[in-house]
């Protein structure tokens, strides 16, 4: 059952520097390298015959490994592209509609608006989701800096995840109950 967490404050077993990459698989290394370059407009490199590394617009890679087979990757573990507006979000999905055929993307679905964001998924040739999300400036990474998108410690909300509509701290209606609960927290605290 989904729950709201607590902040491990001891010291880590390892000390890490940064996420830096992921992995995924492709059947075919020049159809993938073409897709990813040609129509997703990421920045590709080949350091060895069976893999490239792409990128785009941060540090973070993915290493994309022919293993012959396609991916079996979910919706869910879907990876995330931003756009900078929600009229970015409609202009992709016409277009990836439009040559679905032509370059074998498999699955798209419609673009909605849920938890606060507007996007839509679709599958790469080798059956990798992708999102195309539009989200504020320096995307989820922004969640970091603000305060008001972190429900850690908040068991008020405990159980509230079966609830789409109030599931995610990008719902402006959820960040403001958000910040009623945190206020009422603070509050308290401070006659106490």
């Amino acid at each position: 059952m989904p729950a709201i967490t607590d902040k491990f404050t001891g010291e880590p077993v390892l000390k890490l520097q940064r996420l830096g990459h992921g992995t995924l698989e492709t059947v075919d290394l020049v159809r993938a390298r073409r897709f990813y370059e040609e129509v997703l407009g990421l920045e590709v490199i080949q350091p060895s015959s069976r893999s490239m590394m792409i990128r785009l617009g941060t540090n973070h890679a993915y290493a994309v490994v022919e293993t012959g087979k396609e991916s079996t990757m979910t919706m869910l573990a879907h990876n995330g592209l931003d756009v900078g507006s929600v009229e970015e979000v409609h202009a992709a999905h016409k277009k990836l509609v439009e040559i679905k055929d032509q370059w074998g993307i498999k699955q798209i679905t419609e673009p909605r608006h849920m938890h606060g964001d507007t996007s839509f998924y679709f599958t790469d040739p080798d059956g990798n989701w992708w999102e195309i999300v539009a989200v504020r400036e320096n995307g989820y990474a922004a969640d970091f800096a603000d305060r008001d998108r972190d429900l850690t410690g908040l068991h008020e909300f405990d159980g509230e995840s079966g609830n789409v509509n109030f599931s995610h701290t990008h719902d402006p209606d959820f960040r403001a109950r958000v910040r009623e609960v945190v206020e009422a927290r603070a509050g308290s605290e401070s006659t106490a």
